[in-house]
């Protein structure tokens, strides 16, 4: 059975002072700060990040993100270069059944014993936590669908996202175009990725991993 998932894309740029008096004069609504904490898992091996394959918890949530088949068909813009492209899985069953496709080692009856209800199904796939980090975010909605998100991570690193959700089947240039529209409304400027709380966590507490991320070009 298949599951709806979306595809969440996604620019990341380095809040300041400029931005967020943009932000005030600009037609935005502000929908709230919350604070939330993210576990990340992955086996001793990192089977799953190697493979740009994100398995967080958060809030007692699941999710499992992985990058999409992007267009090969000419060069990408600049723009479109900037931002990232992931599909997005919540559904439990589906993201067991993705990640027990990566793991190919992984006992047979762990699919059978595994539930919604059942917390130590990742134990079973030998899935631990790698990160674990605190975010405080504040959120604003744009008219055209368009959301900006401030992270403060308790690790010391702030930054911001530009985000637009779309189908799996949707119109991704859209969304891009969307979010070029966005940055250039907040005046930003650079034409390189800005690293994401993931690539700062991992270079500064676990520098092995992040040493095969790089290899593996995943960041």
């Amino acid at each position: 059975m298949s599951f709806q998932m979306s595809v969440e894309v996604e620019r990341k740029f380095l809040c300041n002072a400029d931005i967020l008096k943009t932000l005030e004069e600009t037609e935005v609504t502000c929908v709230g700060q919350h604070q939330f904490k993210d576990q990340y898992f992955d086996s001793p091996n990192f089977d799953l990040t190697l493979k740009d394959m994100w398995l967080r918890k958060r809030k007692e949530c699941w999710e499992l993100k992985s990058p999409t088949a992007e267009e090969t068909s000419g060069e990408q813009s600049k723009s479109a270069a900037l931002c990232t492209r992931y599909k997005e899985i919540t559904n439990l069953p589906e993201i067991q059944l993705r990640v027990k496709e990566v793991l190919k080692d992984v006992c047979e009856d762990t699919e059978k014993s595994s539930s919604m209800e059942n917390e130590s199904w990742h134990s079973k796939m030998n899935l631990a936590c790698f990160a674990e980090f605190t975010t405080v975010r504040r959120s604003f909605i744009l008219e055209d669908g368009v959301r900006i998100d401030l992270d403060q991570a308790d690790f010391g690193y702030h930054v911001g996202e530009i985000e637009v959700l779309v189908p799996e089947e949707g119109d991704v240039q859209s969304a891009l175009e969307k979010i070029e529209r966005t940055a250039r409304k907040l005046g930003l400027a650079g034409d390189q990725r800005v690293e994401g709380k993931m690539s700062v966590y991992l270079k500064r507490n676990n520098p092995e991993h992040y040493a095969k991320l790089l290899r593996a070009h995943v960041l």
